[in-house]
């Protein structure tokens, strides 16, 4: 399960050095996994290779096994099932014909019986050939025998020490420093482990120090989610120069982003929230709702000007008192749904709080914005009468023409 929350690694951080020599590489790994356990958050810092893991080497005389009919896979498929079980080399199954359930069959030594090396060396190795009992008289009822000696008869056991495992990334050998974060952000911890690495200097020719994990999946999501914003607020601004059929209008209407902004700044800071990919969706939806509110604030005010020919800046206090009540509804009903989501309560609630405590700390300041920044520049910008309702009349006068 840990693996498929890490995405296939060990732990959530895992600082992967790629380079042919592993006892270099173990250098650079000591010197990296010293400097990391002072970053405060990091925890359980551990090298996950060992190159001098103790180990007893088999060694199988293949010139007496093949005498006695046996070869080198047969003792290497013995002594794994009597390790690891069957299921390695040989995977059996019952049928249940009550249930019809598939429940596999194991064979295994257990461990209280292999305590010793000597117990080892008399686990029994079996030849593939069966070789059946020597009579004068063949009958149908002889039974195969098989040809067993014990391990210690085949090979001898000699005490080394070597590597436990080889790790690859994309073909390249690779050394992990696993660790885990506790009491500290994701994204604060990974950015001190980069600076560890930058802090190495020149590493020798070939070698490549990356760090992977879930920091590597927070910044890809946190590089995606912020280009769809940017394509989202460009779109929609092109989407309003069109339906307002000019340039101004939409402009005076994406100033209430910069207040949705800053709103969401200040309550993630206030509440201790790190930005995230819950809080970015939370900036998404509060930005979404800040345009929206503004749309109908200076819609408005154009069709006061177009109506009763008013100037900007009555048409902008007009605007704002009439669209006020709106305005504060469409906000207040959204920050008061988002309460129960910010505060986390629940059974993995605080995995969402991010994004309500986004929403209400943008609205809450995108709406004064709305309200006394976007009149404001309205009447400062807007002095010429607008355009779409005169593009409107001659599309009637020419629709009229055509029909006469």
């Amino acid at each position: 399960m840990n693996q498929v929350l890490n995405f296939g690694l060990s732990a959530p951080l895992d600082v992967q050095i790629q380079f042919p020599d592993y006892y270099k590489s173990y250098d650079y790994a000591r010197t990296l996994r010293d400097q990391m356990k002072s970053i405060p958050g990091v925890e359980d810092v551990v090298i996950k290779q060992v190159l001098d893991y103790p180990t007893f080497k088999v060694d199988v005389d293949r010139v007496r096994a093949a005498e006695l009919g046996l070869t080198q896979q047969a003792v290497a498929n013995d002594i794994l099932i009597s390790l690891s079980s069957s299921t390695m080399v040989g995977p059996s199954w019952y049928i249940n014909p009550s249930n019809s359930v598939n429940y596999p069959v194991v064979v295994q030594t257990p461990y209280q019986k292999i305590g010793s090396v000597q117990d080892l060396m008399n686990t029994p190795i079996t030849t593939l050939n069966p070789v059946f009992n020597s009579n004068s008289s063949s009958s149908p009822t002889n039974l195969p025998a098989a040809q067993a000696q014990t391990l210690g008869n085949l090979a001898k056991i000699t005490n080394t020490t070597q590597f436990n495992l080889f790790s690859h990334y994309t073909v390249q050998r690779v050394m992990n420093i696993d660790a885990n974060v506790e009491g500290r952000d994701l994204g604060s911890v990974s950015d001190a482990i980069q600076k560890k690495i930058d802090g190495l200097g020149k590493l020798p020719p070939g070698m490549r120090i990356n760090l992977r994990g879930q920091s590597e999946v927070m910044h890809s999501s946190f590089s995606t989610l912020s280009l769809g914003l940017i394509i989202a607020i460009a779109l929609v601004y092109l989407l309003m120069v069109v339906l307002f059929q000019g340039w101004m209008d939409p402009f005076i209407i994406m100033l209430s982003i910069p207040g949705a902004f800053m709103g969401i700044l200040w309550m993630l800071t206030l509440t201790g929230t790190t930005i995230n990919v819950e809080s970015l969706m939370g900036s998404i939806v509060a930005i979404g709702i800040a345009v929206s509110n503004s749309i109908l604030l200076v819609s408005f005010a154009n069709d006061l000007r177009v109506e009763k020919g008013a100037n900007a800046l009555d048409a902008a206090l007009e605007a704002g008192k009439t669209r006020l009540r709106p305005v504060l509804m469409t906000a207040i009903a959204m920050i008061l749904g988002m309460i129960p989501m910010a505060i986390g309560s629940g059974e993995g609630g605080e995995q969402n709080a991010p994004l309500g405590r986004a929403v209400i700390g943008g609205l809450m300041v995108a709406t004064i914005f709305t309200l006394f920044v976007v009149p404001i520049f309205y009447s400062v910008l807007r002095k010429s009468m607008p355009t779409y309702h005169t593009m409107d009349v001659k599309f009637e006068e020419e629709a009229k023409g055509h029909i006469e």
